[in-house]
């Protein structure tokens, strides 16, 4: 459902409350759109019957229902409820949410602490939660729209579950709308093809969804039914060209990428208008350019990588649609800057005998000897240390003994790998001069 439902104030007028707040869901099987969670089979339902309710990170795009779904495990499960916001709260307004969780601990009930945003709290702020999650004076349920993997702490992570919520597709958001037809008591002024195109408009997004269905209410005069076209108008906003879960998506996006893969900064910037005037999220394609930046280009232009992120943060900062400027600069400079997958090809190789080869322990001269019993089976017997060698290389064979040197990354005569392979190939010569294996 809509991570709008998180009003608290039951005495509001029905009247007064938005649309969104007032179809929220009283039962966990009423949600739409996360049967994989909620379904009768589903993650949590398990949960709850096997009252085993822990910390909780709940992973997925606004309006998917990860606000509404925290409140009613809490009603579920008989726990008192407590809601803070990472953007507004910092360290004493903690301090005091757990004060008041203690406290009724205490008192013999436990509290779920729901935390929207919980990617922006810092390291430090992060750590706090420990502690409490560890005595059991909260389960925390944190929401998240970002990667957890990337900006949680590993020790918060590690002691709460990651689940997934998903954007809301097509069949959702319609019966979504079907429920509001049903609480209003009247149909949506829409034909057929708008009412497509509002569920297109609202881009998986429940609360989304519902909010434009208030809008065309409001603005339709009696008896008047929108098309497509006059939804577009009075909504004051386009339905995006394409639905980024299907084809047209994925068809820009290889399109946009193997224009700058081959070269071509104006078939490149086409095709990113394209994907920006789509509606399709400009955060996402710098996440894009990124991994243009390392497969396609690597090290023959180190300063790929260090561009592409400036641009994706540049947007962040700035916002649409100054931001975007920053990220078709960033195109163009990936498109005509020298191309190499050397470390893209050297990774997937190295990763394949990483896998094959993963028990093999590394060669004794190179391991650290940190007690008496090591170093008489001699580890760290026979290094030599690099600085200390002529030309500060030593070419001592680093590879476990039973896999033998083993050659990865193949430079190619290209950019700044030209230097790279002038320098491999100094060492290699070096290494067979010394008569290193």
């Amino acid at each position: 459902m809509s991570d709008l439902f998180t009003s608290t104030d039951d005495a509001q007028p029905a009247v007064n409350r938005p649309l969104a707040d007032r179809l929220r869901p009283m039962k966990l099987e009423d949600v739409v759109g996360q049967e994989h969670l909620t379904g009768p089979d589903g993650v949590l339902t398990r949960m709850i019957a096997g009252r085993s309710l822990g910390s909780l990170i709940f992973w997925g795009p606004p309006g998917t229902g990860k606000t509404t779904v925290a409140r009613l495990l809490a009603g579920e499960t008989d726990l008192a409820f407590e809601q803070i916001s990472a953007i507004f709260s910092g360290v004493a307004d903690l301090k005091k949410v757990f004060e008041a969780a203690r406290l009724r601990r205490s008192q013999g009930r436990q509290t779920l602490l729901f935390v929207d945003e919980i990617h922006r709290f810092n390291r430090s702020q992060q750590d706090s939660f420990l502690p409490v999650m560890e005595d059991g004076t909260v389960v925390l349920v944190g929401a998240t729209t970002e990667n957890p993997s990337f900006e949680l702490n590993a020790a918060l992570l590690s002691r709460a579950r990651v689940l997934n919520f998903n954007t809301l597709g097509a069949e959702s958001l319609l019966r979504l709308l079907e429920r509001a037809e049903a609480l209003e008591d009247k149909k949506l002024p829409l034909d057929e093809e708008a009412r497509a195109v509002l569920v297109r408009m609202a881009d998986g997004d429940g609360r989304a969804s519902l909010t434009l269905a208030e809008e065309v209410w409001r603005a339709a005069r009696e008896g008047e039914v929108f098309d497509a076209e006059g939804l577009q108008r009075v909504a004051q906003r386009r339905a995006p060209v394409y639905d980024k879960s299907q084809d047209g998506h994925y068809n820009l996006i290889s399109a946009l990428h193997k224009s700058v893969r081959g070269s071509d900064p104006d078939a490149a910037l086409y095709y990113l208008c394209r994907m920006f005037d789509a509606g399709e999220h400009p955060l996402y394609v710098g996440r894009r350019l990124v991994r243009m930046a390392v497969e396609d280009i690597g090290l023959a232009d180190p300063q790929a990588l260090g561009i592409a992120n400036a641009a994706k943060d540049a947007y962040e900062y700035l916002g649409s649609p100054e931001g975007e400027l920053a990220l078709a600069q960033a195109c163009v400079y990936l498109a005509t800057a020298p191309k190499s997958n050397g470390v893209y090809t050297a990774f997937k190789q190295a990763f394949a005998d990483a896998k094959a080869h993963g028990s093999l322990l590394p060669p004794k001269h190179i391991l650290n000897a940190p007690t008496k019993l090591m170093k008489e089976t001699g580890y760290g017997e026979g290094y030599a240390y690099d600085h200390d060698a002529p030309d500060a290389f030593s070419g001592q064979n680093y590879f476990p003994e039973r896999m033998g040197r083993k050659r990865y990354y193949d430079p190619p005569e290209r950019g700044f790998e030209r230097e790279i392979r002038k320098r491999l190939d100094y060492w290699a010569r070096l290494r067979k001069e010394r008569g290193e294996p």
